[in-house]
């Protein structure tokens, strides 16, 4: 299933209410990393990227392999992508 834009607000929601639930010393470094994403999905590079991804799974159906949104996220995190 394609992301859409409203995947990525609802995501945002969700991050931001996640994130003000860690005080603790040792979830600053999550805490970190979850704004990150946050400032990925906000910013209008990724908005773009989203939009030309739509387009394309709209044209040619669904894709098999992981989608552009999930490859940046991960690359911002360090994840691996497996």
């Amino acid at each position: 299933m394609p992301v859409k834009k409203k995947d990525t607000d609802r995501a945002l929601v969700l991050l931001e209410e996640y994130c003000k639930k860690l005080r603790k010393p040792e979830e600053q470094q999550l805490k970190k990393a979850i704004r990150k994403v946050m400032g990925i999905f906000k910013s209008s590079l990724f908005q773009a990227l989203l939009d030309s991804f739509t387009k394309k799974v709209t044209k040619q159906g669904v894709i098999s392999h992981s989608s552009l949104p999930a490859a940046v996220a991960f690359d911002v995190l360090g994840c691996p992508k497996d």
